[in-house]
């Protein structure tokens, strides 16, 4: 599966952060509107990662849609995802009934848990899906841009990202664990304060950077661009522990057979949950309303279903 892992990470302690004002970490990113979700992968696949060759990057902006009851053109549902966050989305080369083309990389296709609620949405609204790739952070700037009419991208609706974008409703509800190397003396941990004094490294800007801190006395390293990014410094041995959607536990597991899911007991763990939410802009309530609609056709069983399969059909 896929977390922030990239090359380069810069070791840093629980110190203030680049000396602002002596504002912690989770501080900065909240008073900064970053505080976010985004939800596990499969190993190596592609996540929020520098976007690709053809990729496109969100800009500044914040204007607000009009409530015209329908969604940019009408026709075309531009989705913005990384296309590299399995088993939420992730790029193919091959068409198949589960994919949508990737408009702005030719030859290319997503897949995933994202781009399956996207088709429903899609649908409710007499409209055909296409993804737009680019990177996590860009997604916000680039809806409000009016470069994709939607997010659909394993983001969670934080409060500092409702003042940017009208969230929908969860379309799937996660929680958040530790992966360790099989001989790690971690590997035995039941408890976050067993990590007291390791060195555990997350997804930038998103939540899976934000809860390391919940662990007392971690060595709280700068976050990576993505979910391979924290898998590959971890099978590297950069840092001691990564945090992960456990909901992906399986498939992160079969794409790393060197690495364990700490067993971390009831009471004991990461406490906050992971919801994934589609976002519009601001102004769309009869949209938005659809969207709900469409979202509560799919019973939760139906969507663990749907999760399930896209974790066995995901990239190793």
């Amino acid at each position: 599966m896929a977390t922030n892992p990239h090359t380069g990470v810069h070791q840093t302690t629980n110190a203030p952060m680049d000396g602002k004002g002596g504002c912690s970490r989770r501080d900065f990113l909240k008073l900064s509107g970053l505080t976010t979700l985004a939800v596990g992968g499969t190993a190596l696949l592609s996540a929020c990662g520098p976007a690709a060759q053809g990729t496109t990057d969100g800009m500044d902006g914040t204007s607000s849609g009009s409530d015209t009851g329908t969604l940019g053109d009408g026709k075309t549902m531009r989705v913005g995802m990384e296309a590299a966050y399995a088993p939420y989305n992730w790029q193919t080369a091959e068409s198949t009934d589960y994919t949508i083309p990737i408009e702005n990389v030719d030859g290319a296709y997503a897949d995933g848990y994202d781009v399956q609620l996207a088709k429903t949405v899609a649908d409710a609204l007499g409209m055909e899906p296409v993804a737009v790739k680019m990177s996590f952070t860009g997604l916000i700037d680039a809806l409000n841009n009016g470069q994709i009419d939607i997010i659909m991208a394993g983001m969670s609706a934080t409060d500092e990202r409702k003042q940017a974008v009208d969230f929908s409703e969860p379309y799937f509800v996660g929680g958040f664990g530790l992966l360790v190397k099989s001989d790690s003396p971690y590997a035995s941990a039941t408890s976050l304060s067993d990590f007291s004094g390791a060195a555990v490294l997350g997804q930038k800007d998103t939540l899976l950077d934000t809860v390391i801190d919940d662990i007392p006395g971690v060595n709280h390293l700068t976050p990576v661009d993505s979910v391979p990014s924290q898998l590959s410094q971890l099978n590297q041995g950069t840092c001691d522990a990564i945090t992960f959607n456990t909901e992906n536990t399986k498939g992160f597991l079969r794409a790393n057979p060197g690495l364990v899911a700490v067993q971390l007991a009831d009471g004991r763990g990461f406490q906050e949950t992971v919801p994934c939410n589609a976002g519009i802009k601001k102004g769309q309530e009869s949209v938005l309303a659809k969207i709900n609609d469409a979202i509560a056709t799919v019973p939760d069983d139906k969507r663990q279903e749907i999760f399930d399969a896209c974790v066995d059909r995901q990239p190793a």
